[in-house]
């Protein structure tokens, strides 16, 4: 890619390419979308919905038939992906405001967003506590932060290493995850946080062997997870 920003690593030109996919949308963006609507359960406000880091705009017509929002406002720091993104929004028929900037410098006034999702960032965030505080500041008071985030044990791969670009000193582990959540002051309870074992975050065998029914996959606490959702509030 051809932008430059001090607080995001971009893709490679295949990740940008894959990132626009029928596979990227169908088994990536959706079952994680359905993930943190379950998780989450009836949202009390979903009046605007900011989908940070929207890429290509993939996730729009997902999340406007989950949740419904009056207003529906997408987030990238590519302007190439802006445009994309404007163009799926015209596809699909999805009214989006679109706004090119940081995750680290969201220009939306504060306490304007009732519903922030973010889905895939974080581990492309130079400056993740920067960003995690921009998103405390434009979410409201009983906001929710929807979170669907790939762990270090996903992005310090070979298969990932060699398709996408990332800031490997700032990955983290699902805990650490949590962790920062928390620092921050959002509140989430284990009935909100959900640890994804999905085929395609082992790169090692994609799952292979489980799929042909030749070996159980691990349990939660026996394995390093390599994907956590959360759906965590900002108290009212």
């Amino acid at each position: 890619m051809n932008y430059a920003s001090p607080t995001y690593v971009p893709d490679t030109r295949l990740g940008f390419r894959f990132l626009a996919s029928r596979t990227w949308q169908r088994h990536v963006l959706r079952v994680a979308i359905e993930d943190l609507a379950w998780l989450a359960g009836a949202l009390p406000h979903t009046d605007t919905l900011l989908d940070v880091g929207c890429g290509q705009g993939r996730s729009f017509r997902l999340l406007d038939r989950v949740f419904s929002p009056r207003r529906l406002v997408g987030l990238d720091a590519d302007p190439v992906s802006i445009e994309r993104a404007r163009a799926e929004a015209a596809r699909e028929g999805v009214a989006v405001e679109l706004v090119l900037g940081d995750c680290a410098a969201i220009d939306l006034p504060d306490a304007s967003v009732d519903v922030l999702f973010c889905h895939q960032v974080f581990h492309h965030l130079v400056e993740q506590e920067d960003a995690l505080a921009e998103f405390w500041r434009v979410l409201k008071p009983g906001g929710t932060l929807l979170l669907a985030e790939s762990t270090r044990a996903y992005i310090d791969t070979w298969v990932i290493r060699w398709f996408f670009r990332h800031p490997m000193q700032v990955q983290k582990s699902a805990p650490e995850y949590l962790t920062m959540l928390r620092a921050q002051g959002f509140v989430f309870g284990d009935a909100q946080v959900s640890l994804p074992y999905l085929w395609w975050s082992r790169a090692r065998d994609f799952g292979l062997l489980e799929r042909l029914h030749l070996r159980q996959p691990p349990p939660p606490g026996r394995r390093e997870e390599t994907l956590v959702n959360v759906v965590a509030r900002k108290p009212a």
